[in-house]
Parts: structure tokens; C-alpha cells; sequence
């Protein structure tokens, strides 16, 4: 029978054992969504995608680890492994989702009704979603170390509070584009079949489960290593790993390679 066990130091990296079964079953499923995302690539050889399709193998590296970590709460590499690849899962998806917004852009000729300039829009929300990357990865590494877990949680918190500022301004500016072109749609998008907001709504769903999946992050690791969210099991599957699942879902339905024949023809592609 697994029980929980303390780092050769005496310090405890898990609150509990790892559920097998729980991850077990988020690994055939990021599993197969990923093959999925990977396959679509492939086959439309779209590259502002790939981001997502690495954030599906990270889940699925992430979760694969945990069931590794079931039977090794006293190892400390299983805990590094899955902390890092699920933590750092959906930057990646949350930098394809900005490249998207703006290829949703171009492609409808709507570049004066963004509030950011078109040739910034990726910039800035991909240079902010980098830095987040590399905070959250630099916290995670952190935690594993006794002395360190605090600065590490506190770090991480700080990566996550800012990629959620870069979310909320990130929906701003889409819902600002989809509001002017609700009003004056551009001559591209009255005279063609373009499915520019079928994908622009599917950047929202995608979104909210980003932030909601953020905003369960910032909770737990606000709590501290005492807190109830840090100390269950649960909530990770409730709160991230299932939200993941579903962007994952939305964006292999709406996936958003039908754009690149519009960006081809585009003036401003």
C-alpha cells in the first residue's frame, strides 16, 4: 500500500499520494487530445499553433509523472517534473490563443478597429506570456527545496498574477475588436465566408478556462503550504486539469487553421 513519505531531509513535497486512477485517466485524455492537436498540425502544417500542441505534451508529460510520483512521494524528481509541466502547460496555450486573435485580425482587414496596433498585439501579449513562463518555472524549481518553498510559492504567485493581467487586458482587446466590428463590419468580412467570430468566441471559451484554471492558481498558492487547496487532491482536477482538457476540446473543434487562406490574401497579412 503507497503511503505518503518525507524527502530524505525530512521535508514533505506532497500533502497527499498522488491519486493513480485520477491521473491515469487525465493522461488518456490530454493523451489522446494532443495526438489530435499534433495530427491537425501536421496535416495543415499551420505553425502559430504549435505552441498548444507542446502545452497538450506537457499536460500529458505532467500527469504521466504524477502516476510515476504515486509510489515515490519521498523522490523528489516525479514532484519536480509534474509541477513544472503542469504549471507551465497553459502559458503555451495562452500564447497561441494571442497569435490566433491577431490572425482573426488580419484576416477581416480589421486592423483599425483593434485598441493595440495589429503588429504589437503578439508582441506584447507573447513577450508577457514568456516572462510568466520563466517566473512560474523559476517558482516551481523553488518549491521542492525546504529553505526555498515559501520564496518559491511566492514567485510562482507572482507569475500567475500576471499572466492574469495579461489575460483580462488580452479579452479587452478582443471584445473592443468584436464590438467595432459588430457595429461596422470591414468590407473582407461582409464580402466573404470568413468564420471570424465562430473562432473569436472560440478564443473566449479558451480563455476562461485559462483564467479560471489561473485563478485556482493564485488561490491555492495564496493560501500557503498549509491551505486546504495545496493539502487536496481535488481541486487540481476540478479547477486545472479539467478546464485544460476543455480548451484543449474547444480549440481542436474551432481549430483555427480555416484562417490561413484568408491571411494569404490578406493586405495586411
Amino acid at each position: 500500500m503507497t503511503k505518503l513519505e518525507p524527502l530524505k531531509s525530512g521535508y514533505y513535497v506532497w500533502h497527499y499520494v498522488p491519486s493513480i486512477a485520477a491521473s491515469v485517466i487525465f493522461v488518456l485524455l490530454f493523451g489522446a487530445v494532443t495526438s489530435y492537436h499534433f495530427w491537425k498540425l501536421f496535416k495543415t502544417k499551420v505553425r502559430f499553433t504549435i505552441p498548444f500542441a507542446i502545452g497538450g505534451l506537457f499536460e500529458f508529460i505532467g500527469y504521466a509523472a504524477r502516476i510515476g510520483a504515486s509510489n515515490n512521494t519521498g523522490k523528489l524528481m516525479p514532484y519536480i517534473i509534474q509541477s513544472i509541466f503542469i504549471l507551465l502547460a497553459p502559458t503555451l496555450f495562452a500564447a497561441a490563443v494571442y497569435m490566433v486573435l491577431a490572425r482573426i485580425i488580419r484576416a477581416v482587414n480589421g486592423e483599425a478597429y483593434s485598441p493595440i496596433r495589429i503588429n504589437l498585439i503578439t508582441k506584447i501579449f507573447v513577450s508577457c506570456d514568456i516572462l510568466t513562463f520563466f517566473i512560474q518555472g523559476g517558482g516551481a524549481g523553488m518549491m521542492a527545496e525546504s529553505s526555498l518553498s515559501n520564496t518559491g510559492q511566492y514567485i510562482v504567485l507572482a507569475g500567475l498574477v500576471l499572466q492574469i493581467l495579461t489575460f483580462v487586458m488580452f479579452v479587452v482587446t478582443a471584445v473592443t475588436f468584436a464590438r467595432r466590428m459588430g457595429k461596422a463590419p470591414t468590407p473582407a468580412a461582409l464580402q466573404s465566408d470568413i468564420p471570424w467570430n465562430q473562432h473569436l468566441r472560440s478564443l473566449y471559451a479558451v480563455s476562461a478556462m485559462i483564467l479560471i484554471r489561473s485563478i485556482f492558481r493564485v488561490i491555492e498558492y495564496g493560501l500557503g503550504n498549509n491551505g486546504y487547496l495545496l493539502g487536496h487532491e481535488w481541486p487540481t482536477y476540478v479547477f486545472d486539469a479539467l478546464p485544460m482538457f476543455i480548451g484543449m476540446v474547444c480549440f481542436a473543434i474551432w481549430y483555427p487553421s480555416v484562417l490561413q487562406p484568408y491571411l494569404k490574401t490578406s493586405s495586411s497579412a
